[in-house]
């Protein structure tokens, strides 16, 4: 059970990174708040009234709800906390108090590995979870290296080194199609601005959170690792640019010169007046090595419209500057 309060903006997923539902201004309480009922696979009992049902082919589900902070922080962190609520359904009637616990601050690791052991990793997940996480024939491939769901994962010395082998292939691919996706081929439709070569991208090809061609029935798998690579959360809230509602991303993994960014040296970003957003628009730094929020003394990696003390342009324009130290100019 999950009860969601007004005006967020959120998502189900699947154990699978498979969309479920939205929750908020794009799911069924269409911004209003509202309970939220997961069902795991094969659930037979009754399903009460009163609820939003998510069924789910997983039995771990991905949720998360952004709130937006125009009223400040501290005011919608205790927004959050009075009206957030998720606890099992054989609790409805007496649900237990909420227990929040704040990630800023702390480190931990949202990498996955990138040796022999992610195979390993992988063999948990499916032997933990219900047979329907995996389609028939993607559950072939996984039998085929010896993973598969109520078996033990033993590969030999041989095998071992083949694997490591191939997850060192697996990254290298992967890295080269977000850094510099090719654009006249499988990832045409990923650039913002293609008639200008730009190295702005979005974070779906064709806006196509689902990875299903242009038909809607051929899968892109170089669009999917796209995102999964480098990304968790899929939602087609995230590809919609609606000012006020929707969320719209642009991405850039490589300079003006088509070079990755380097992190001794100092970049600016000019962005026009009145960009088109209702809420809040940002900017936010990645590290291309663990793919998450740049650690630096700096507390949080972003700036934007929301960020006190940002300085505008006369003509209200912003130059945002990134780099070891401040330019001597500003």
């Amino acid at each position: 059970m999950l009860e969601t309060p007004p005006g967020t903006l959120g998502v189900f997923n699947d154990a699978w990174g498979g969309y479920l539902q939205d929750i908020g201004f794009f799911g069924p309480d269409q911004g209003k708040g509202g309970k939220y009922l997961v069902l795991p696979p094969d659930y037979q009992s009754e399903i009460p009234d009163g609820y939003f049902v998510v069924p789910s082919k997983t039995y771990r589900v991905l949720s998360y709800i952004r709130a937006f902070i125009a009223e400040g922080l501290e005011a919608v962190t205790q927004y959050i906390k009075d009206q957030l609520r998720i606890y099992p359904l054989c609790q409805k009637d007496n649900p237990p108090e909420m227990e929040f616990i704040s990630g800023s601050g702390k480190s931990f690791n949202t990498i996955f590995p990138n040796d022999y052991t992610f195979y390993e990793h992988l063999h948990r997940v499916i032997d933990g979870e219900h047979i329907g996480i995996l389609d028939p024939e993607t559950r072939g491939f996984f039998a085929s290296i010896g993973i598969e769901k109520g078996k033990p994962f033993a590969p030999d010395d041989r095998m071992k080194q083949i694997l490591t082998d191939a997850i060192k292939i697996a990254n290298a691919t992967a890295r080269s199609i977000v850094w510099f996706p090719r654009t006249k081929g499988t990832m045409q439709g990923i650039q913002i601005y293609p008639d200008t070569d730009s190295a702005w991208q979005m974070l779906y090809v064709d806006k196509n959170v689902f990875f299903n061609g242009q038909d809607g029935q051929t899968m892109n798998y170089d669009a999917w690792a796209m995102f999964y690579y480098p990304y968790v959360g899929v939602t087609p809230a995230q590809a919609v640019g609606l000012p006020g509602r929707g969320s719209d991303y642009a991405i850039a993994y490589i300079d003006s010169e088509k070079n990755p960014f380097d992190g001794s040296k100092t970049y600016q970003l000019h962005l026009p007046p009145d960009p088109p957003v209702e809420n809040f628009w940002d900017l936010t730094l990645y590290d291309n090595q663990t793919r998450s929020m740049l650690q630096t003394s700096q507390a949080f990696p972003t700036v934007g419209s929301q960020t006190e003390g940002l300085q505008k342009n006369d003509d209200g324009s912003y130059d945002i500057y990134f780099g070891p130290d401040p330019p001597r100019r500003v």
